[in-house]
């Protein structure tokens, strides 16, 4: 049962010719009340509660509205118009909200890009509710031609009490360890970042209630009619089973409803309530649309979203001929990022369910693993102290990119809870670094509230001095193979080929178990080619902490392939050339090798070399069906997910047509009773 304080009632289209619209407007003024919720559908954004309304009186549009971001939040000279009295009637104090908070809120988004992640985080989130894509385009503001963003999913959608909560500040409904949204403030700032004005229309199947919803988020309309607090009005419709069609959700009075339609109408691209109503037909049974519009413009007075440029794509106005350069850094996914929109969604995600799809302009964004374009690749794993007697684990993939040495790009890329933070941020401003990269998933880290760096805090900066060790420690061990010159002896590395050592696309590595039962993930081994063959591996005695490497003396602190802690140093590597020292010494062989041991260790090195390219092409056909079958499982997973769900509204469904054939058969019943009579 619903509470008594929402009336349900049967009211005529209201279109904008409407008389009672009419009547209505030549009060010249809107009727609002002075709380957190009016009954009217609006919602004002402070948590104050008094229990009578006031007149807002509607003021000429004489407040002119800047259409360039950065300046306006800008005081206008002689333009503000008088503030408006508002009457309090009653003992409790509320604080109110200004519309300039608005923009000086979305400041916090220096980059227009940042802005749109931050609504595709809350389409992902809607994974758990069934979502399988979240939809970017254009479109076209029929009231004066100019473009509009659209984000649309297919999630669970939003009730109206959902929606006046995501248009308020400070609430937020994620409560799963794994949601990307967690301060009840990103709708506001991403969308007040991208335009002036924003219409969110979501469509929500709730306790087997089927609603749809409007909310209109305007800076436009709150500047130009004189406004000094945050008002949005909303409207809700509620679909009817026996008549098939959506009716009015009246919260306090027609008359109010028709003001807050009024206003949507009048400051919104759709001068109709038809067309407005239109908008939901390619929603379905749940989701949500947003429409921002009166896009903010660049200092060049151009639309700082360029959807012309590139018709599969959205750039930042500018940046194509920053595209057009030929050089190979320009090219690099790293600058790219900057100003495709495609090529920042392509790596945002650490990795995305296989029924969840992108889509941009109408083609699907394929998701860019990072980590594959590494090569002579290493697993680290890194345990800060996060708490007391708390460790975190991370796992950091580290290599050369592509290209190196001639690439001059390098730093890391740091996730948090699946989503792109920092793409490679730099850690070494020297020579040094020159093309490394990595991929890692720092969950242990609090990002800022725009999502484009980290709070710098004191775990913040342990990981970036242990990233900077990491890199300086691979550069000296692994620069010759890119062709820079080594100051450190290279080693020769062998992947293992348990198929638990695998590197997957995320860019994590699975663990290696040692003797004592310690979780690694650093899966490679080291092995050394001597005269007489290959030098087994080295190997960890539980309870000891020497390394013993068959025929040779035990070797102290040596950072242990299998993943131990311990800092690599240049003293704690066996090298091919020490290994070939050592057996010329004890063999007393100080002249040279016999020809037939030199045909021996050449077929021996023949043999290993075949043996590691079959082990190689082994990991890979792993990784690549443990790849498939975790996407499997996730698939069987949503999809079991929705067949629960398409159950119980079949149940509910099955149990409205009992009652209508039971009620069906009375009628028929007493009319063939009065026939008879």
């Amino acid at each position: 049962m619903r509470s008594s304080l929402v009336q349900k009632k049967e009211r005529p289209e209201i279109t904008n010719n409407h008389p009672e619209i009419e009547e209505f407007a030549t009060v010249q003024g809107l009727e609002l009340i002075s709380s957190n919720r009016v009954p009217n559908g609006s919602c004002r954004t402070d948590q104050g509660c008094l229990s009578t309304f006031c007149y807002l009186p509607e003021l000429p549009d004489s407040v002119p509205l800047c259409r360039w971001f950065w300046k306006a939040g800008d005081s206008v000279t002689g333009a503000t118009p008088e503030p408006i009295s508002i009457v309090h009637v009653g003992v409790q104090d509320r604080l109110r909200v200004h519309p300039k908070f608005l923009h000086s809120n979305a400041t916090s988004h220096k980059w227009a890009f940042g802005a749109i992640a931050e609504l595709l985080d809350n389409a992902v989130d809607e994974v758990q509710n069934g979502a399988t894509f979240v939809r970017v385009d254009k479109i076209t503001n029929t009231r004066d031609g100019n473009h509009a963003l659209l984000i649309q999913d297919d999630g669970g959608g939003m009730d109206p009490e959902s929606l006046r909560r995501c248009m308020s500040f400070g609430f937020s409904d994620k409560r799963s360890e794994s949601s990307i949204g967690q301060y009840g403030n990103g709708f506001k700032t991403s969308t007040m970042r991208l335009g002036a004005d924003v219409v969110v229309l979501s469509r929500c199947m709730n306790r087997r209630t089927l609603t749809q919803s409007v909310g209109l988020l305007s800076y436009t309309f709150l500047r130009q009619t004189g406004c000094d607090d945050i008002v949005v009005p909303m409207v809700d419709y509620e679909f009817n089973p026996s008549t098939g069609v959506f009716q009015s959700l009246i919260r306090h009075s027609e008359k109010q409803f028709s003001s807050n339609l009024s206003t949507l109408l009048r400051w919104s691209p759709f001068a109709t309530e038809v067309g407005l109503l239109n908008q939901f037909n390619d929603l379905g049974h749940h989701g949500t649309k947003i429409i921002m519009f009166n896009l903010w413009l660049n200092d060049d007075g151009d639309v700082e979203l360029d959807f012309d440029s590139d018709a599969e794509d959205i750039m930042i106005s500018g940046a194509s001929k920053i595209g057009q350069r030929k050089s190979i850094n320009q090219k690099h996914i790293a600058n790219q990022l900057r100003y495709s929109l495609r090529v920042y969604t392509s790596i945002l995600y650490l990795h995305l369910p296989e029924s969840f799809k992108i889509i941009l302009r109408g083609r699907v964004v394929d998701p860019h693993y990072i980590v594959n374009d590494l090569k002579f690749r290493e697993c680290i794993r890194y345990k800060p102290q996060v708490a007391e007697n708390m460790e975190a684990k991370v796992i950091t993939t580290i290599g050369f990119l592509d290209g190196a040495p001639d690439l001059n790009i390098h730093g890391f890329n740091v996730y948090h809870k699946n989503r792109l933070i920092l793409p490679f941020c730099p850690v070494l401003s020297d020579r040094k670094g020159r093309g490394v990269a990595g991929v890692l998933e720092a969950n242990f880290l609090k990002p800022t509230h725009d999502k484009q760096d980290f709070e710098k805090s004191t775990l913040y900066y342990k990981l970036e001095t242990r990233l900077k060790d990491m890199t300086l420690e691979y550069w000296d061990y692994h620069c010759h193979l890119v062709g820079y010159s080594c100051k450190k002896a290279p080693r020769t590395v062998v992947p293992t080929a348990d198929p638990a050592h695998q590197l997957h696309h995320s860019g994590t590595c699975n663990g290696v178990m040692v003797n004592d039962g310690v979780p690694a993930p650093f899966h490679q081994f080291l092995c050394t080619e001597t005269l007489s063959g290959v030098v087994p591996p080295v190997t960890l005695k539980p309870g000891s902490s020497k390394a013993d490497i068959s025929g040779s003396a035990s070797v102290t602190g040596v950072r242990d392939p299998t993943g131990l802690p311990g800092k690599r140093r240049q003293e704690n590597y066996i090298t091919v050339t020490e290994a070939l020292k050592r057996q010329a010494v004890s063999g007393g062989n100080s002249a040279g090798l016999k020809s037939n041991d030199k045909m021996q260790v050449q077929r021996l090195h023949g043999d290993k070399q075949r043996q590691v390219q079959e082990i190689i092409t082994m990991m890979l056909e792993n990784k690549k069906l443990r790849a498939q079958c975790a996407e499997y499982e996730m698939a069987e997973t949503l999809l079991l997910h929705k067949a629960w769900r398409l159950s119980d509204e079949l149940q509910d469904v099955q149990e409205v047509y009992k009652n209508l054939a039971a009620e069906l058969k009375a009628m028929d019943d007493f009319k063939m009773s009065g026939c008879t009579r």
